[in-house]
Order: structure tokens, then C-alpha cells, then sequence
């Protein structure tokens, strides 16, 4: 099963032409391994998944097998979403022969499944992948909302460990109520409104800022967990690095810190980055 708190989700590397670099986004993988980040999130939340095409995404699995101290010793998860669900299935094919430790199940943007559709989706998946899977609910960028019925009824599946921001208070509320089950979590993605996330029932975290400053991040999340007081110093560290990272697009402006630290992230593909 899936353990860590907190995991990073980690941009993808592309060359000016905007073509995969995969040497490029292992390097910065392995730059959180040695600054001690224990889980990573790949080809997963950062706004870039739906610009890989499935090839792509075979090339980033068969290079991070390649690299056996970081597929041993982290958790790496791996974003499986297609708008073809044959090529989803591909995909969760390839994951269940490798040493991937879970994925992050996405629905498929514009076409808008049905309730039906996508538990049926969502149960074929899993079973082709036989991974830890957390569901990712992502109505801003999918246009499709998995209800809490639905979220209820695949809560059922031992394989699945959570889901990423299921909805309001409200609706956690509902689901919490019916959940028949321990070890089922509630990610946050990314840490805007992270304090009041956590304060209705979401208890772990897929985030971004942690690329650049994954150790602060991680301790900041976990005192909010335990509800201990955080002081005024850490509080205004932590203020100046979701500054960093929020203030505009998030995605854009983590590439230009990484790369300015020497580690080659390149850019994003177009249009995001467009000026």
C-alpha cells in the first residue's frame, strides 16, 4: 500500500522543442531522493499528463526501472489518465509488470462519462494495473465530478488507498459518513487552502511546492496534521514559498526555479508558458 503522508508531484522535462526529456526529469527526481523526499508523484498532476502520449509515458516507466536505488527505495506513483480508455488500459498493463509502486487513476477531460462509465473505468484499470491506486477528482480541469455514491462504491476496492480532492466540506462530510473502512485518505492537491483542507478531513497531500522546498513543506504538513502551533518564522517561510510558486502559473514559475538551480526542466509545451 501506498504509506507516505505527503508526496511530491514532480513536473516533466521537455526540451526547447518541447519534445520528452527524460534524463532531465529523473535528474530532478533523484535531487528530491537525495534531499531525502521518500514519495513522487510522475506524469500526474502538474497540468502536463494529457500533452504525453502513451509512447511517452512508456519511456518515463522503462528510465525510472533503469534507475534501481529510486524505484526501490521510493514510492513512485504513476498518473494514469487517458480520453481513450484503451490506451489507459495499455498503460496499466505496462505499470502492473514494473516496479511502480501505485498510481493516481485520472478521468478523462471533455467527454464527460457518465457516474457508470467511469466506476466501470475506473474498476478495469485497476484491475489490468493490480496497483495501489488513488482516484483523482479534477472537475476544474475534466469537467467531470465523481460523486460521493461513486466514490462510496469504489471505496469497496481494497486496492484503492484514497482520493485526491474529492470535493467541499460537505461532501467529505458524506462520504466520511458512509465510509465503511480504514486506510482510505483524502489527498490535497497542492497546498492553496491547504490549512482549512485539513481542518474538515483531508489527511494527506500531493504537492507542489514541495519541489522546491520539499523538507519545509513536509514538516509544515505533518505539524498541521498533529495540530501543533506553527510559529510566526515558519509560517512566514512557508508564505514566501507558496509566494514563489503560486503567484501566477504554478507549473511555469516552478520550471524557472528548478532550471535556475541547474537542473534542466526546460519548458512547458505550449500554450502553457506563452507570453
Amino acid at each position: 500500500m501506498l504509506t507516505e503522508n505527503v508526496h511530491i508531484s514532480v513536473p516533466t522535462a521537455f526540451f526547447e522543442d518541447e519534445s520528452l526529456n527524460v534524463e532531465g526529469t529523473i535528474r530532478h527526481i533523484s535531487n528530491l531522493y537525495k534531499q531525502g523526499v521518500k514519495s513522487v508523484l510522475v506524469s500526474g498532476t502538474t497540468g502536463e499528463q494529457h500533452s504525453l502520449t502513451l509512447q511517452e509515458k512508456i519511456q518515463l516507466i522503462n528510465r525510472l526501472e533503469q534507475e534501481e536505488e529510486l524505484i526501490c527505495n521510493m514510492e513512485i506513483i504513476f498518473g494514469v489518465a487517458s480520453i481513450r480508455q484503451k490506451e489507459a488500459e495499455a498503460l496499466a498493463e505496462k505499470i502492473r509488470q514494473s516496479k511502480i509502486s501505485g498510481i493516481m487513476l485520472g478521468y478523462p477531460p471533455y467527454i464527460i462519462p457518465s457516474q457508470e462509465e467511469a466506476v466501470v473505468y475506473t474498476k478495469r484499470i485497476i484491475q489490468l494495473s493490480n496497483k495501489p491506486a488513488i482516484l483523482y477528482n479534477n472537475p476544474r480541469r475534466t469537467g467531470f465530478d465523481l460523486s460521493d455514491k461513486s466514490i462510496i462504491q469504489l471505496s469497496k476496492i481494497d486496492l484503492i488507498v484514497g482520493i485526491k480532492d474529492a470535493g467541499d466540506k460537505e461532501k467529505i462530510e458524506r462520504i466520511k459518513r458512509d465510509l465503511h473502512r480504514t486506510g482510505f485518505y483524502f489527498y490535497a492537491g497542492g497546498e492553496v487552502g491547504l490549512t482549512e483542507k485539513v481542518s474538515y478531513g483531508y489527511d494527506r497531500l500531493s504537492s507542489i511546492a514541495g519541489n522546491i522546498s520539499p523538507i519545509e513543506i513536509s514538516q509544515w504538513f505533518e505539524r498541521m496534521l498533529k495540530k501543533q502551533k506553527i510559529s510566526k518564522q515558519k509560517s512566514e517561510t512557508i508564505e514566501n514559498i507558496l509566494e514563489q510558486v503560486y503567484q501566477g502559473n504554478a507549473i511555469v514559475n516552478l520550471k524557472k526555479i528548478i532550471n535556475d538551480k541547474g537542473v534542466p526542466l526546460g519548458i512547458c509545451r505550449s500554450p502553457i508558458g506563452n507570453n
